[in-house]
């Protein structure tokens, strides 16, 4: 599995540090005020260093479909 990864919405490139998992327990775990924007999960993500934002950005569309993964991957 590739590290290099999009953000759906928004389009900005990440690589994941830390498992699926883990990511979606700290993600769970967020006070609401901060699970209400994909936004601030995103920058909650990478100052906790489970995720590593890169200064690129895309849009997604037809072109983007092979790198597009679900959030539920088998560990």
């Amino acid at each position: 599995m590739s590290k290099k990864k999009y953000i759906k919405y928004g389009g900005m490139r990440f690589e994941q540090n830390a498992p699926a998992k883990e990511i979606n327990r700290f993600v769970n775990n967020l006070p609401e005020e901060k699970r209400r924007s994909l936004h601030q999960v995103v920058n909650e993500l990478d100052n906790a260093g489970l995720i590593d934002l890169k200064n690129e950005v895309t849009t997604i569309d037809d072109e983007m479909i092979k790198w597009q993964e679900t959030n539920r991957h088998k560990e």
